[in-house]
């Protein structure tokens, strides 16, 4: 039985296998779909800057239940157990057989040799990464896992800017709404008032028409407006995970008092603009191919193997796990390939072609994200300035109407024309609501341009 452990210590210590690769310390498995993790990836300090407590709900609603971030999760779950089955392939594989044998053999002097045996073998490959090529297979998997990881963010943070984005769109839309139901009863009233005129023939059947065409006009431009809430509320509640046939419960605040409370920066540092998931994946995936084209040069060399092979039979006489009755065996070698038809210089030549194009890709993605940033703050000042010009304006059409009303109680003016400067209010605030969330979803672009860190 000595000599049996004796064997196997042989063969163990034969195998050159990294003191690293067992240093692996024990811990729970992540679960791919904790939400606690995904919430570090949108930063949610930015959300609940807006103060609405029903946005943060559906973001973190959306972050548990959308299908798209939970598919990218499991994505990312399936390249980490990538990693660990390459990491499993570094190490010796030890597998067992039963096997039955019916022979016949030849009498050897005394030894009466069975025709009917049972051999239990145990066979232990290991090929000793002597070059590393192994070592940098599972560290090009690694860097493949590590896009992926980068990926996943960058798939959290389009949903949240996505969600927030529709959410401003859908009180954009309840207000222009509201205000519009009042141009169609301004229009409505106005309407009536020139069909009393024509039936006491002061009009003509011309500006009848042109009243009639009024109304209609702005009861399409009501249509719409519902029509495009409808559509909104619909890919609101896809995106939080929920059927859209319960977008009556979607509830939502009003877009006159949805505001950020916080400064938006006028400058962004260079290494937030590097830090974007876009930037970070495209880095890993160039590294990954530089990784591929270094083992794709140590396939040019040789090849090393070990085989250890202890089986117990029952051939010979003796007991099944006697010494008397053991085969064993050790071989351990070299293999080099002298010829393969060119594919190992082709893919050498490959896998540089994809470090080429993984490089260009890097450098496009900078310039990509530079651009992305520039542009949305430029598009934020403008369109803040244009907000505030919008707001006074207002205030002038406000103030013209209050002296309308004035006018009017002196019988300066006739009611029509207070109710047209009453239209001209409302059509005014709608133009201020549309460049409000114009605005607002302007930030939700800057936020998405940098990542999330905003």
């Amino acid at each position: 039985m000595k000599k049996i452990i004796s064997l196997f210590l042989i063969l163990t210590f034969a195998i050159n296998i990294p003191a690293s690769a067992f240093q692996i310390k024990k811990k729970k498995a992540a679960d791919p779909l904790d939400q606690s993790e995904k919430l570090s990836y949108v930063n949610t300090d930015f959300m609940e800057r807006f103060e609405d407590p029903y946005l943060v709900y559906y973001v973190n609603h959306a972050i548990k239940n959308n299908h798209d971030v939970r598919k990218a999760s499991w994505q990312v779950e399936e390249y980490r157990q990538n990693v660990k089955y390459s990491f499993g392939q570094e190490l010796p594989s030890l597998s067992v057989g039963a096997n039955y044998a019916g022979i016949h053999l030849p009498r050897i002097g005394n030894i009466n040799l069975r025709n009917n045996a049972f051999i239990l073998p145990f066979i232990l490959r290991y090929e000793p990464d002597f070059l590393l090529k192994n070592r940098d297979k599972t560290k090009s998997v690694k860097k493949t896992y590590e896009a992926s990881k980068f990926e996943e963010k960058a798939v959290y943070i389009s949903l949240v800017s996505d969600i927030t984005t529709l959410y401003i769109n859908i009180m954009q839309y309840d207000t222009l709404i509201e205000s519009q139901e009042g141009i169609v009863n301004i229009k409505k009233i106005q309407l009536d008032r020139e069909m009393q005129k024509f039936n006491h023939g002061v009009i003509d059947n011309a500006r009848l028409n042109s009243a009639k065409r009024d109304y209609e006009t702005v009861k399409n431009n009501l249509e719409e407006y519902k029509k495009s809430r409808e559509t909104s509320l619909n890919n609101f509640a896809v995106l939080i995970g929920i059927s859209p046939n319960s977008t009556d419960d979607i509830m939502r605040a009003k877009l006159s008092e949805f505001e950020y409370h916080s400064q938006i920066p006028a400058t962004i540092p260079s290494d937030v603009i590097f830090s974007r998931p876009d930037v970070m994946a495209s880095e890993a995936k160039l590294e990954k191919a530089n990784i591929d084209v270094r083992v794709a040069r140590k396939e040019f060399l040789p090849t090393f193997n070990i085989l250890g092979v202890l089986a117990f039979n029952t051939i010979f006489p003796g007991n099944f796990f006697n010494w008397d009755s053991i085969l064993a065996a050790i071989l351990a070698g070299a293999t080099q390939d002298i010829f393969k038809g060119g594919t190992k210089v082709a893919n050498l030549k490959i896998n540089k072609a994809r470090y080429e194009q993984m490089f260009e890709d890097y450098r496009q993605t900078d310039l990509n994200a530079v651009k992305e940033i520039n542009n949305a703050l430029y598009i934020i000042k403008t369109d803040t300035e244009i907000d505030n010009n919008t707001i006074r304006k207002l205030g002038l059409q406000q103030r013209d109407y209050i002296d309308s009303q004035s006018k009017y109680k002196r019988g300066i003016i006739s009611y029509p024309e207070l109710l047209s400067e009453e239209e001209k209010v409302i059509s005014m605030y709608q133009n201020q609501i549309q460049t409000k969330a114009t605005r607002l979803v302007n930030y939700l672009t800057l936020y998405k341009a940098v990542g999330g860190k905003l």
